[in-house]
């Protein structure tokens, strides 16, 4: 079963994005520290949104910029995983990111790819960070880099 198949079968339940996100965050623990939970995940769209809230402020009360990078990272590595082929797998080389405006809200991060363009190589891909009035407080390119899977 593809992860995008497991979110659409359990966001039909109770509390099924929540059982995503948990199921998520114990794959990738390190992501458990914004607790990003899953809104969309389908090939070619993820989105997640995280809480206002103290374990992610920074000294003036806004989220932190890292907590930001966390949940783009999180947003973004999702949506190439749900959009490469079977062959493929990925890793991310590196982030470009620009903080727009202060982050005084919970937050809604979206990431869009085309599954056709994602080839072996580099891959720029976009994740955008969104306020509660729909302000763009944070931009990320991730260079996601892409090879064949090795056989088992």
């Amino acid at each position: 079963m593809s992860l995008s198949e497991l979110f659409l079968k359990l966001s039909g339940l109770p509390f099924g994005r929540r059982i995503f996100s948990k199921l998520f965050c114990l794959k990738a623990p390190y992501f458990g520290s914004v607790r990003p939970l899953f809104q969309t995940v389908t090939s070619g769209r993820c989105e997640a949104t995280i809480k206002k809230r103290r374990s992610v402020l920074n000294h003036i009360g806004t989220v932190h910029a890292i907590a930001m990078c966390n949940l783009a990272e999180a947003v973004g590595g999702l949506c190439v995983e749900t959009s490469l082929a079977k062959n493929l797998r990925w890793i991310p080389k590196g982030m470009a990111v620009e903080y727009l405006k202060k982050a005084e809200t919970d937050l809604r991060a979206i990431c869009t790819v085309d599954p056709a363009a994602l080839t072996a190589g580099e891959n720029k891909v976009e994740v955008n960070i969104f306020d509660k009035s729909n302000q763009k407080v944070f931009r990320a390119e991730i260079v996601m880099y892409i090879s064949e899977r090795k056989p088992k």
